[in-house]
Protein backbone atom coordinates (compact mmCIF):
# COMPACT_ATOMS: atom_id res chain seq x y z
CA UNK A 1 0.00 0.00 0.00
CA UNK A 2 1.07 3.53 -0.56
CA UNK A 3 1.97 6.01 2.09
CA UNK A 4 -0.90 8.31 1.27
CA UNK A 5 -3.40 5.95 3.22
CA UNK A 6 -1.99 6.19 6.79
CA UNK A 7 -2.93 3.21 8.99
CA UNK A 8 -5.50 5.11 10.95
CA UNK A 9 -7.71 5.73 7.48
CA UNK A 10 -7.29 2.36 6.56
CA UNK A 11 -8.55 0.88 10.16
CA UNK A 12 -11.58 3.35 10.22
CA UNK A 13 -12.25 2.49 6.12
CA UNK A 14 -11.82 -1.40 7.22
CA UNK A 15 -14.76 -0.78 10.23
CA UNK A 16 -17.03 1.06 8.63
CA UNK A 17 -17.68 -1.83 6.25
CA UNK A 18 -19.51 -3.42 9.01
CA UNK A 19 -21.23 -0.64 9.87
CA UNK A 20 -22.31 0.79 6.47
CA UNK A 21 -24.27 -1.29 4.11
CA UNK A 22 -22.73 -1.30 -0.01
CA UNK A 23 -24.08 1.51 -1.47
CA UNK A 24 -25.60 3.40 1.71
CA UNK A 25 -25.21 6.89 -0.03
CA UNK A 26 -26.16 8.56 3.24
CA UNK A 27 -23.33 7.23 4.45
CA UNK A 28 -20.85 7.99 1.49
CA UNK A 29 -22.38 12.02 2.02
CA UNK A 30 -21.05 11.31 5.73
CA UNK A 31 -17.84 10.08 4.69
CA UNK A 32 -16.95 12.72 2.38
CA UNK A 33 -18.13 15.76 4.57
CA UNK A 34 -15.90 14.15 7.92
CA UNK A 35 -13.65 12.05 6.69
CA UNK A 36 -13.66 7.92 7.74
CA UNK A 37 -11.86 8.64 10.87
CA UNK A 38 -14.16 11.16 12.19
CA UNK A 39 -17.43 9.61 10.76
CA UNK A 40 -16.15 5.94 13.38
CA UNK A 41 -15.70 8.61 16.47
CA UNK A 42 -18.50 10.25 16.00
CA UNK A 43 -20.87 7.04 15.71
CA UNK A 44 -18.96 5.23 18.25
CA UNK A 45 -19.35 8.50 20.64
CA UNK A 46 -21.89 8.45 23.59
CA UNK A 47 -24.51 10.31 21.45
CA UNK A 48 -23.20 9.03 18.52
CA UNK A 49 -23.00 12.32 16.91
CA UNK A 50 -26.94 12.87 17.30
CA UNK A 51 -25.66 16.63 16.96
CA UNK A 52 -23.90 16.36 13.71
CA UNK A 53 -25.58 13.45 11.92
CA UNK A 54 -28.73 15.35 11.80
CA UNK A 55 -30.25 13.83 8.54
CA UNK A 56 -31.22 10.20 9.73
CA UNK A 57 -33.71 8.91 12.24
CA UNK A 58 -32.77 8.28 15.85
CA UNK A 59 -33.67 4.42 15.00
CA UNK A 60 -31.05 4.18 11.88
CA UNK A 61 -28.30 6.32 13.74
CA UNK A 62 -29.01 3.83 16.80
CA UNK A 63 -28.17 0.88 14.36
CA UNK A 64 -25.70 2.62 13.09
CA UNK A 65 -23.64 2.89 16.41
CA UNK A 66 -24.52 -0.74 17.84
CA UNK A 67 -22.27 -1.70 14.43
CA UNK A 68 -19.85 0.44 14.85
CA UNK A 69 -19.10 -0.05 18.78
CA UNK A 70 -19.21 -3.78 17.43
CA UNK A 71 -16.49 -3.24 14.47
CA UNK A 72 -12.77 -4.77 15.58
CA UNK A 73 -11.03 -3.96 12.44
CA UNK A 74 -8.05 -5.46 13.13
CA UNK A 75 -9.23 -8.80 13.13
CA UNK A 76 -10.65 -8.18 9.98
CA UNK A 77 -7.51 -6.95 8.06
CA UNK A 78 -6.10 -10.41 10.04
CA UNK A 79 -8.43 -12.51 8.48
CA UNK A 80 -8.32 -11.30 4.82
CA UNK A 81 -4.54 -11.30 5.26
CA UNK A 82 -4.73 -15.09 6.70
CA UNK A 83 -6.49 -15.78 2.94
CA UNK A 84 -3.74 -14.19 1.07
CA UNK A 85 -6.27 -10.96 0.45
CA UNK A 86 -5.56 -7.59 1.26
CA UNK A 87 -8.07 -3.83 2.00
CA UNK A 88 -7.73 -1.35 -0.73
CA UNK A 89 -8.99 1.87 -0.03
CA UNK A 90 -9.04 5.42 -1.81
CA UNK A 91 -5.58 6.64 -1.88
CA UNK A 92 -4.28 3.43 -2.30
CA UNK A 93 -2.04 3.51 -5.90
CA UNK A 94 -3.93 -0.07 -6.68
CA UNK A 95 -7.77 1.94 -6.42
CA UNK A 96 -9.65 1.64 -9.57
CA UNK A 97 -10.55 5.66 -10.02
CA UNK A 98 -13.28 4.63 -12.22
CA UNK A 99 -15.08 3.62 -9.44
CA UNK A 100 -15.14 7.33 -7.85
CA UNK A 101 -18.05 8.00 -11.14
CA UNK A 102 -20.58 5.93 -8.20
CA UNK A 103 -20.59 9.47 -6.17
CA UNK A 104 -22.04 9.13 -2.77
CA UNK A 105 -22.30 5.04 -3.15
CA UNK A 106 -18.80 4.29 -4.00
CA UNK A 107 -17.60 1.63 -1.48
CA UNK A 108 -15.59 2.31 1.29
CA UNK A 109 -12.77 -0.14 0.19
CA UNK A 110 -12.63 -3.42 -1.44
CA UNK A 111 -11.71 -6.36 0.25
CA UNK A 112 -9.34 -8.17 -2.39
CA UNK A 113 -7.68 -11.66 -2.91
CA UNK A 114 -5.24 -12.24 -5.86
CA UNK A 115 -2.10 -11.27 -6.92
CA UNK A 116 -2.61 -9.13 -9.75
CA UNK A 117 -3.00 -5.18 -9.49
CA UNK A 118 -6.85 -4.42 -9.42
CA UNK A 119 -6.56 -0.97 -10.78
CA UNK A 120 -4.11 -1.90 -13.71
CA UNK A 121 -6.57 -5.18 -14.24
CA UNK A 122 -9.48 -2.67 -14.23
CA UNK A 123 -8.08 -0.98 -17.41
CA UNK A 124 -9.09 -3.08 -19.66
CA UNK A 125 -11.81 -5.21 -18.14
CA UNK A 126 -15.53 -5.71 -19.54
CA UNK A 127 -18.41 -7.57 -17.52
CA UNK A 128 -19.79 -10.67 -18.92
CA UNK A 129 -23.27 -10.99 -16.92
CA UNK A 130 -26.22 -13.07 -17.45
CA UNK A 131 -29.37 -15.49 -16.27
CA UNK A 132 -28.48 -17.74 -13.27
CA UNK A 133 -30.68 -20.39 -14.81
CA UNK A 134 -29.15 -20.31 -18.23
CA UNK A 135 -29.45 -22.61 -21.28
CA UNK A 136 -26.99 -25.04 -23.01
CA UNK A 137 -26.92 -22.04 -25.51
CA UNK A 138 -26.47 -18.96 -23.37
CA UNK A 139 -23.58 -21.11 -21.43
CA UNK A 140 -22.02 -21.73 -24.78
CA UNK A 141 -21.68 -17.99 -25.83
CA UNK A 142 -20.72 -16.71 -22.16
CA UNK A 143 -17.83 -19.19 -22.52
CA UNK A 144 -16.83 -18.70 -26.23
CA UNK A 145 -16.87 -14.81 -24.95
CA UNK A 146 -14.67 -15.34 -21.38
CA UNK A 147 -12.30 -17.31 -23.73
CA UNK A 148 -11.78 -14.92 -26.58
CA UNK A 149 -11.38 -11.65 -24.58
CA UNK A 150 -8.96 -13.39 -22.64
CA UNK A 151 -7.20 -14.06 -25.66
CA UNK A 152 -7.31 -11.23 -26.65
CA UNK A 153 -5.70 -9.33 -23.47
CA UNK A 154 -8.68 -8.27 -21.95
CA UNK A 155 -10.00 -8.81 -18.17
CA UNK A 156 -13.51 -10.87 -18.13
CA UNK A 157 -15.23 -9.61 -14.89
CA UNK A 158 -18.21 -11.30 -13.53
CA UNK A 159 -20.11 -12.28 -10.33
CA UNK A 160 -18.96 -15.85 -9.78
CA UNK A 161 -22.56 -16.76 -9.55
CA UNK A 162 -24.15 -20.37 -11.29
CA UNK A 163 -24.85 -19.85 -15.45
CA UNK A 164 -23.81 -17.43 -17.74
CA UNK A 165 -21.32 -15.89 -14.67
CA UNK A 166 -19.80 -18.98 -14.06
CA UNK A 167 -19.27 -20.49 -18.13
CA UNK A 168 -17.68 -16.76 -18.40
CA UNK A 169 -15.27 -17.21 -16.10
CA UNK A 170 -14.29 -20.49 -17.02
CA UNK A 171 -13.76 -19.29 -20.42
CA UNK A 172 -11.76 -16.69 -19.51
CA UNK A 173 -9.20 -19.61 -17.16
CA UNK A 174 -9.46 -22.16 -19.89
CA UNK A 175 -7.64 -19.38 -22.07
CA UNK A 176 -5.28 -19.08 -19.55
CA UNK A 177 -6.46 -15.34 -19.37
CA UNK A 178 -7.36 -12.85 -16.86
CA UNK A 179 -10.94 -12.49 -14.49
CA UNK A 180 -12.25 -10.84 -11.84
CA UNK A 181 -14.69 -12.41 -9.72
CA UNK A 182 -17.11 -9.44 -7.80
CA UNK A 183 -18.91 -11.38 -4.87
CA UNK A 184 -21.91 -10.31 -2.93
CA UNK A 185 -20.37 -11.90 0.91
CA UNK A 186 -16.82 -11.86 2.30
CA UNK A 187 -14.37 -12.58 -0.29
CA UNK A 188 -13.01 -15.63 2.06
CA UNK A 189 -16.77 -17.03 2.50
CA UNK A 190 -17.62 -19.41 -0.56
CA UNK A 191 -20.76 -18.38 -2.50
CA UNK A 192 -22.44 -20.43 -4.19
CA UNK A 193 -21.12 -23.56 -2.52
CA UNK A 194 -20.98 -25.43 -5.84
CA UNK A 195 -18.79 -22.84 -6.97
CA UNK A 196 -15.95 -23.43 -4.35
CA UNK A 197 -13.33 -24.76 -6.69
CA UNK A 198 -13.93 -22.17 -9.37
CA UNK A 199 -13.83 -19.20 -6.81
CA UNK A 200 -10.46 -20.86 -5.69
CA UNK A 201 -9.35 -21.11 -9.17
CA UNK A 202 -10.15 -17.27 -9.94
CA UNK A 203 -8.17 -16.40 -6.39
CA UNK A 204 -5.12 -18.23 -7.86
CA UNK A 205 -5.18 -17.02 -10.83
CA UNK A 206 -7.29 -13.77 -11.02
CA UNK A 207 -9.05 -11.40 -8.50
CA UNK A 208 -11.76 -12.18 -6.25
CA UNK A 209 -13.18 -8.77 -4.81
CA UNK A 210 -15.96 -7.21 -2.68
CA UNK A 211 -17.07 -4.51 -0.38
CA UNK A 212 -18.22 -6.64 2.72
CA UNK A 213 -15.61 -7.78 5.47
CA UNK A 214 -14.09 -11.25 5.87
CA UNK A 215 -17.39 -13.97 7.18
CA UNK A 216 -20.05 -11.13 5.69
CA UNK A 217 -22.77 -12.86 4.00
CA UNK A 218 -24.47 -12.74 1.21
CA UNK A 219 -28.32 -10.62 0.69
CA UNK A 220 -30.53 -10.49 -2.28
CA UNK A 221 -30.06 -6.63 -1.95
CA UNK A 222 -26.15 -7.31 -1.99
CA UNK A 223 -26.28 -8.70 -5.01
CA UNK A 224 -28.34 -5.77 -6.32
CA UNK A 225 -25.77 -3.23 -5.10
CA UNK A 226 -22.73 -5.21 -5.97
CA UNK A 227 -24.29 -5.14 -9.37
CA UNK A 228 -23.21 -1.08 -9.58
CA UNK A 229 -19.57 -2.08 -8.56
CA UNK A 230 -19.26 -4.53 -11.76
CA UNK A 231 -20.49 -1.98 -14.01
CA UNK A 232 -18.02 0.97 -12.80
CA UNK A 233 -15.20 -1.56 -12.73
CA UNK A 234 -15.37 -2.01 -16.48
CA UNK A 235 -15.57 -0.50 -19.72
CA UNK A 236 -18.66 -2.34 -20.93
CA UNK A 237 -21.09 -4.80 -19.61
CA UNK A 238 -22.38 -7.67 -21.97
CA UNK A 239 -25.65 -9.03 -20.68
CA UNK A 240 -25.91 -12.67 -22.29
CA UNK A 241 -29.78 -14.17 -21.22
CA UNK A 242 -31.49 -12.11 -19.14
CA UNK A 243 -35.31 -12.09 -17.96
CA UNK A 244 -37.45 -8.97 -17.52
CA UNK A 245 -36.79 -8.98 -13.92
CA UNK A 246 -33.00 -10.18 -14.32
CA UNK A 247 -30.75 -8.58 -12.04
CA UNK A 248 -27.83 -8.62 -14.93
CA UNK A 249 -29.91 -6.09 -16.47
CA UNK A 250 -29.62 -3.98 -13.42
CA UNK A 251 -25.67 -3.43 -14.06
CA UNK A 252 -26.76 -2.77 -17.53
CA UNK A 253 -28.88 -0.15 -16.62
CA UNK A 254 -25.72 1.07 -14.16
CA UNK A 255 -23.64 1.03 -17.26
CA UNK A 256 -25.63 2.68 -19.21
CA UNK A 257 -26.17 5.39 -16.24
CA UNK A 258 -22.27 5.63 -16.07
CA UNK A 259 -21.44 6.42 -19.75
CA UNK A 260 -20.19 2.70 -20.29
CA UNK A 261 -21.11 0.45 -23.06
CA UNK A 262 -24.05 -1.53 -22.94
CA UNK A 263 -24.13 -4.91 -24.90
CA UNK A 264 -26.20 -8.04 -25.26
CA UNK A 265 -26.40 -11.34 -27.01
CA UNK A 266 -29.71 -12.28 -29.13
CA UNK A 267 -31.23 -15.08 -27.76
CA UNK A 268 -34.28 -16.78 -29.93
CA UNK A 269 -37.33 -14.36 -30.07
CA UNK A 270 -39.41 -17.19 -28.24
CA UNK A 271 -37.33 -17.43 -25.30
CA UNK A 272 -38.45 -15.65 -21.76
CA UNK A 273 -34.29 -15.88 -20.88
CA UNK A 274 -33.97 -13.52 -23.72
CA UNK A 275 -36.46 -11.33 -23.31
CA UNK A 276 -34.92 -8.74 -21.27
CA UNK A 277 -31.75 -8.54 -23.58
CA UNK A 278 -34.05 -8.27 -26.41
CA UNK A 279 -35.76 -5.67 -24.49
CA UNK A 280 -32.70 -4.21 -24.01
CA UNK A 281 -30.95 -4.39 -27.57
CA UNK A 282 -34.61 -2.47 -28.56
CA UNK A 283 -32.45 0.38 -26.64
CA UNK A 284 -29.27 1.95 -26.33
CA UNK A 285 -27.68 -1.50 -26.25
CA UNK A 286 -25.64 -2.76 -28.77
CA UNK A 287 -26.05 -6.12 -30.84
CA UNK A 288 -22.81 -8.41 -29.74
CA UNK A 289 -21.88 -12.18 -30.89
CA UNK A 290 -18.92 -12.20 -30.20
CA UNK A 291 -15.23 -11.08 -28.33
CA UNK A 292 -14.14 -9.58 -31.46
CA UNK A 293 -17.68 -7.33 -32.09
CA UNK A 294 -17.05 -6.08 -28.07
CA UNK A 295 -14.02 -5.60 -28.29
CA UNK A 296 -14.60 -2.90 -31.46
CA UNK A 297 -16.64 -1.06 -29.11
CA UNK A 298 -14.62 -0.87 -25.95
CA UNK A 299 -11.12 -1.07 -27.11
CA UNK A 300 -8.58 1.04 -28.76
CA UNK A 301 -9.21 3.10 -32.41
CA UNK A 302 -8.72 0.54 -35.11
CA UNK A 303 -9.61 -2.53 -32.88
CA UNK A 304 -11.95 -3.58 -35.75
CA UNK A 305 -13.98 -6.70 -35.96
CA UNK A 306 -13.74 -8.41 -39.12
CA UNK A 307 -16.07 -7.64 -42.19
CA UNK A 308 -18.66 -10.53 -41.77
CA UNK A 309 -20.40 -11.80 -45.27
CA UNK A 310 -21.03 -15.15 -46.96
CA UNK A 311 -18.58 -17.50 -49.24
CA UNK A 312 -17.37 -16.29 -52.20
CA UNK A 313 -18.84 -17.89 -54.86
CA UNK A 314 -16.97 -18.70 -57.94
CA UNK A 315 -19.56 -16.34 -60.44
CA UNK A 316 -18.99 -13.41 -57.85
CA UNK A 317 -15.46 -12.94 -59.70
CA UNK A 318 -16.92 -12.86 -62.67
CA UNK A 319 -17.26 -9.34 -64.51
CA UNK A 320 -20.78 -7.67 -65.03
CA UNK A 321 -20.56 -8.52 -68.94
CA UNK A 322 -19.56 -12.01 -68.06
CA UNK A 323 -22.64 -12.13 -65.37
CA UNK A 324 -25.15 -10.44 -67.53
CA UNK A 325 -24.15 -13.39 -70.12
CA UNK A 326 -24.42 -15.92 -68.20
CA UNK A 327 -27.80 -14.88 -66.80
CA UNK A 328 -28.62 -15.01 -70.41
CA UNK A 329 -28.61 -18.75 -71.04
CA UNK A 330 -31.75 -20.70 -70.46
CA UNK A 331 -32.15 -22.95 -67.48
CA UNK A 332 -32.95 -25.79 -69.47
CA UNK A 333 -31.98 -26.42 -72.92
CA UNK A 334 -29.27 -24.67 -75.21
CA UNK A 335 -29.06 -21.48 -76.69
CA UNK A 336 -27.13 -19.58 -79.73
CA UNK A 337 -24.71 -16.30 -79.71
CA UNK A 338 -27.53 -14.07 -81.18
CA UNK A 339 -30.16 -15.26 -78.50
CA UNK A 340 -27.54 -14.82 -75.87
CA UNK A 341 -26.37 -11.45 -76.88
CA UNK A 342 -30.08 -10.14 -76.72
CA UNK A 343 -31.01 -11.44 -73.32
CA UNK A 344 -27.58 -9.51 -72.21
CA UNK A 345 -27.67 -6.39 -74.32
CA UNK A 346 -24.70 -6.96 -75.89
CA UNK A 347 -23.38 -7.54 -79.91
CA UNK A 348 -22.94 -11.45 -80.95
CA UNK A 349 -19.25 -10.89 -81.08
CA UNK A 350 -18.80 -9.86 -77.33
CA UNK A 351 -21.25 -12.41 -76.41
CA UNK A 352 -19.63 -15.03 -77.99
CA UNK A 353 -16.80 -13.81 -76.83
CA UNK A 354 -17.69 -13.98 -73.03
CA UNK A 355 -18.78 -17.80 -73.86
CA UNK A 356 -16.17 -18.60 -74.74
CA UNK A 357 -14.47 -17.01 -71.66
CA UNK A 358 -17.19 -18.67 -69.50
CA UNK A 359 -16.46 -22.02 -71.33
CA UNK A 360 -12.82 -22.23 -70.22
CA UNK A 361 -13.98 -21.16 -66.65
CA UNK A 362 -16.13 -24.41 -66.69
CA UNK A 363 -19.39 -22.54 -66.46
CA UNK A 364 -20.84 -23.21 -69.70
CA UNK A 365 -20.84 -25.74 -72.71
CA UNK A 366 -20.81 -25.85 -76.63
CA UNK A 367 -24.28 -28.45 -77.34
CA UNK A 368 -24.09 -28.22 -81.49
CA UNK A 369 -24.47 -24.68 -82.65
CA UNK A 370 -25.76 -23.43 -79.36
CA UNK A 371 -24.86 -23.07 -75.94
CA UNK A 372 -25.50 -24.23 -72.62
CA UNK A 373 -25.19 -24.19 -68.84
CA UNK A 374 -23.18 -26.80 -67.68
CA UNK A 375 -24.36 -29.05 -64.73
CA UNK A 376 -22.30 -27.11 -62.44
CA UNK A 377 -23.96 -23.70 -63.62
CA UNK A 378 -27.42 -24.54 -63.57
CA UNK A 379 -28.59 -24.23 -59.67
CA UNK A 380 -26.76 -21.20 -59.62
CA UNK A 381 -27.77 -20.02 -62.91
CA UNK A 382 -31.68 -21.27 -62.04
CA UNK A 383 -31.64 -18.50 -58.54
CA UNK A 384 -32.79 -15.33 -60.59
CA UNK A 385 -33.35 -12.20 -59.09
CA UNK A 386 -35.97 -12.40 -56.60
CA UNK A 387 -35.83 -16.17 -56.19
CA UNK A 388 -34.94 -18.74 -53.59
Amino acid sequence: MTPGVSSEERLARAALTRVLEPGDERGGQWLRRFGAVRLMALLTSPDAGREQLTDVREQRLGGYRIRAVAAVPERDLAAVAEAGGRFVCPGDREWPSQLDDLGAARPIGLWVRGRPDLRIWSLRSVAVVGARACTSYGAHMAANLGSGLAERGWVVTSGGAFGVDGAAHRGALAAGGATVAVLACGVDVVYPRGHAELIGRIAEQGLVIGELPPGDHPTRSRFVLRNRVIAALTRGTVVVEAEYRSGSLVTARAAQRLGRFTMGVPGPATSGLSAGVHELLRGEGALVTDAAEVIELVGDIGDLAPLRRGPVLPRDLLDPVSTRVLEALPARGAADGGQVARGAGTTTDEALGKLYELHSLGFVERHGDGWQLTSRATPAGTARRGGT
